[in-house]
């Protein structure tokens, strides 16, 4: 064969080579960076995963660029050939390899609670506190009636009333986070766009609006902005939440950002500092937090002691709970955790959270290791400041609460959600929202945590509250006086009314007093000839302070009953809004 017309083939010179394959590994690099997002952070695992990618991109480019496949090496290549070439071609960086695996191994060894169990107990100081004194028995128009599912689809629902929206954008699932928003317990959560074309035709103007949900009246609202928020994680780029982040503060590691509201209907997002504090990757704390306004995404870093008082979700409820699984298991040393397991503690699967003093606190149970269906206790943590106390409550778990309360509705087929804490007459009490298949609430429930035969149910909180102390001075637990009054005597000095969702009501005021009590004139029809000056008995709601208004559920004129009162059983509730 005659090759007098071919060209001799150029091999590029050495140092060609090593900058083709750093430019190979600089551009692997740079994607696996934009799209993975690792902190450069020598206690983030995920920094180890980026290192050994960038070895493995530089490594697989040399194999190319060297022609390994020529001369010697041609035909099948062994796993031993690629070893031989690293040690002859890439030996600093099969070192360099070597090195990061037994870093990495080292430092999970170092950090195991075995090492460090004292360290690891002392993440979470907890102190002891006196239930009936610093849980005040809160006011009915500041209890969460809502669990998060239920929130969710009434935020849902909410946006699909909205014409000029639905088909632009949607209501993220398990976005929403509780807060604290002027002085009410609610759900606030961002929209999203519905897909990458809607995102494409309305990125300019960003995110017009998100969704608030009243966990006390669930009451849905859209709150629309005066300018759009540019930063979310429905931004498949540069705007994307975490990438907008990561780009400013390289070097930090964060939890993931929680959407929430300022005083002022500011929407922002929090993205707490995550830190390990024992050996290289154990010890997960949160050292502060960046706070990123989600319209124009200026960004400001404080440390732990310097958020501001409106945040309410820095410390997430499964950190606390962690830690204090590792405060509640090593009290008493590694090795009795293992084995003796004396005095070990562990918190309950579940959580919920409380309204306490303008900030929001995770409320989970506390029971021994066995694990079985009795609470020794149970946790309350500030989720801003991480200001944990214990409560000594022996009694139920959440689980047996709720089986409990399921039961007397059982015909209903109502299923309970995951408790609330609350004080009522000075007694831990489960409150507990009882949900149809829809996810509305049609009921309440409140079982004692001490005694969890004693439950009690209404169609309303006041309703369910009056039924329950009832039941606690009925069996000696509070005394008689600490029943609320429920009963109103008296003549009729005004009467008002008013169609309230299709249904017509009558608001009393007797002599001598300021509340009306509200009457429904389809479950009291005396009400409808009522007069004033007539003398009546009415049963109503236990009074609220400062309330100008209570529930009535009965009326009786001179001594004559209604002949269709408002029952205080299970059978008369209404959809919830």
């Amino acid at each position: 064969m005659n090759n007098e017309g071919k060209k001799p083939r150029k091999n590029l010179s050495k140092p060609g080579k090593i900058l083709i394959n750093l430019l190979v590994t600089a551009v692997v690099g740079f994607i696996y960076f934009y799209l993975g997002l690792p902190a450069i952070n020598l206690q983030s695992p995920d920094f180890y995963s980026f290192i050994f990618v960038l070895c493995l991109a530089y490594v697989a480019s040399a194999l190319v660029t060297s022609g390994f496949r020529d001369g010697k090496t041609s035909g099948k290549a062994r796993v031993g050939d690629y070893f031989r070439f690293i040690k002859q071609q890439c030996l600093p960086v099969g070192i360099f390899m070597v090195l990061l695996v037994v870093v990495a191994l080292v430092g999970q060894i170092i950090s195991l609670p075995i090492f460090r169990a004292g360290a690891y107990r002392d993440l979470l100081t907890v102190e002891n506190g006196t239930f009936a004194e610093d849980i005040s028995q809160i006011s009915f128009d500041k209890i969460p009636t809502l669990d998060r599912d239920s929130a969710e689809y009434l935020g849902d629902r909410q946006m699909g009333t909205l014409s000029d929206m639905v088909s632009q954008f949607e209501y993220p699932s398990k976005q929403s986070v509780q807060i604290n928003y002027q002085g009410r317990p609610v759900r606030v959560s961002p929209i999203a766009y519905a897909d990458l074309i809607k995102w494409f035709t309305n990125r300019g103007e960003g995110l017009p609006a998100y969704v608030v949900v009243d966990m006390v009246t669930q009451e849905a609202s859209v709150v629309r902005l005066q300018e759009g928020m540019k930063y979310s994680f429905s931004e498949p780029l540069n705007r994307n939440i975490m990438r907008h982040l990561r780009f400013q503060y390289p070097t930090y590691m964060f939890d993931s950002p929680k959407f929430e509201i300022d005083e002022d209907g500011q929407p922002w997002w929090i993205a707490p500092r995550v830190v390990k504090t024992i050996g290289l990757f154990g010890g997960t704390d949160i050292k502060g937090a960046v706070l990123c306004n989600a319209i124009t995404g200026e960004s400001t870093y404080y440390d732990i002691a310097d958020v501001p008082s409106w945040v309410d979700n820095v410390y997430t409820p499964q950190l606390i709970m962690e830690q204090y699984d590792y405060h509640g298991t090593l009290i008493n040393g590694f090795i009795n955790s293992v084995l003796g397991q004396r005095d070990v503690t562990v918190t309950t699967e579940g959580y919920n959270y409380i309204a306490l003093n303008d900030d929001v606190y995770v409320y989970t149970g506390v029971t021994s290791a066995n694990a079985d269906q009795s609470n020794l206790g149970f946790l309350l943590s500030n989720q801003r400041t991480k200001e944990t106390r214990f409560y000594d409550a022996p009694g139920a778990t959440e689980y047996a609460a709720m089986s409990s309360a399921q039961g007397v509705v059982q015909d209903l087929g109502y299923t309970a959600t995951f408790p609330l804490l609350l004080n009522i007459a000075g007694e831990p009490t489960y409150f507990i929202p009882l949900k149809d298949q829809s996810s509305l609430v049609k009921m309440y429930a409140m079982v004692n945590v001490a005694q969890y035969q004693i439950v009690a149910t209404g169609t309303t909180v006041s309703q369910c509250e009056q039924t329950y102390v009832r039941q606690l001075s009925d069996k000696g637990i509070t005394k008689p006086e600490e029943v609320p009054q429920t009963t109103a005597q008296g003549t009729v000095a005004e009467i008002r009314s008013a169609v309230l969702d299709g249904n017509t009501y009558y608001f009393v005021r007797l002599d001598g007093e300021q509340v009306f009590y509200s009457l429904s004139a389809a479950k009291n029809e005396l009400a409808v000839i009522l007069n004033v000056g007539d003398k009546v008995t009415i049963e109503h709601a236990a009074t609220e302070e400062g309330g100008s208004i209570l529930d009535g559920y009965s009326l009786t004129i001179d001594g004559r009953a209604a002949s269709n009162q408002a029952d205080t059983g299970e059978n008369t509730a209404q959809p919830a809004a």
